[in-house]
């Protein structure tokens, strides 16, 4: 009987440890982190994430194995979603977790943001706040994709490459709130300082739509245009 309970108990987590062998590493991780934004082609990922196609499709295969992600065909392209909600969840409790145990994370967002003057971030409650209120302009500056899988109430969809010249759609003299991804974005952070260079008052907020939903806010989804 003893014997067979430690199978038992072997077997359980050695199932467990799937999910774990399957998040170890960075990559992978950032896929993930990409997915919690919609569904992807494995070639927006890998430029997304700065792979390589086969690379990317690897890592994507080891995250299907693990059940983590699901993929569909339709013509030449994989795309790519997560399996549910709940992996999205748990990408956030890790993050979450690694952000209150590892110091190193603090260290190097502080050295990434002292480069950036001004970029810190400022009154995320308060920002919250303005953004819930429709008193200032929310400005969207991921992919289109990602804009039309999900993205706050009222916000305006400008890519971070299309700003500059799309500066003109502005509501002039009106504060702007750039949002990306998450916390560790860049998306935003580089809208800020181009929107501030032209002479905008702008900020970023840190929360991306996983974030904004698990506070319970509500979510927009765009239509597809035919």
């Amino acid at each position: 009987m003893a014997t067979q309970s430690r199978r038992f108990k072997t077997a359980i987590y050695e199932q467990f440890a799937r999910i774990g062998k399957a998040i170890s590493n960075p990559s992978r991780l950032e896929l993930l982190d990409l997915l919690c934004q919609g569904p992807r082609t494995v070639e927006a990922l890998a430029k997304e994430a700065n792979l390589g196609l086969a690379n990317a499709s690897q890592h994507l295969k080891t995250l299907r194995a693990a059940r983590l992600v699901e993929a569909e065909k339709a013509g030449l392209y994989v795309t790519y979603r997560l399996a549910d909600e709940d992996v999205c969840r748990f990408f956030r409790s890790l993050r979450s977790l690694a952000e209150m145990r590892l110091t190193e994370i603090r260290e190097i967002t502080r050295q990434f943001l002292q480069a950036r003057q001004g970029l810190q971030p400022v009154g995320r409650e308060q920002l919250l706040a303005k953004v819930r209120d429709g008193a200032v302009t929310v400005l969207d500056v991921r992919p289109p994709e990602e804009y039309r899988a999900g993205h706050l109430p009222g916000a305006l969809s400008i890519p971070l490459k299309e700003l500059e010249r799309r500066l003109s759609e502005l509501p002039p003299g009106r504060e702007v709130v750039a949002y990306c991804r998450g916390p560790y974005c860049v998306l935003a952070m580089e809208a800020v300082e181009v929107l501030r260079r032209r002479g905008f008052t702008a900020f970023r907020l840190e929360d991306g739509v996983p974030d904004w939903q698990a506070r319970g806010f509500p979510v927009a989804v765009a239509e597809e245009k035919g």
